[in-house]
């Protein structure tokens, strides 16, 4: 999948599609994510929960 990077203000961002989320089991309400990066590739995961 190829997305364009959209400017949102004065930073930049990429929408994702809801199927993409729902493989994931990203709930864009409730959770975060995590961005790294390795070997020049952007590495986007869920974050995990901090269960108290």
């Amino acid at each position: 999948m190829i997305k364009k990077i959209i400017q949102i203000g004065n930073s930049w961002g990429v929408i994702l599609p809801q199927a993409i989320l729902s493989l994931l089991k990203i709930n864009p309400v409730t959770d975060k994510l995590e961005f790294s990066v390795e070997n020049d590739k952007l590495i986007i995961t869920k974050a995990a929960t901090d269960k108290e």
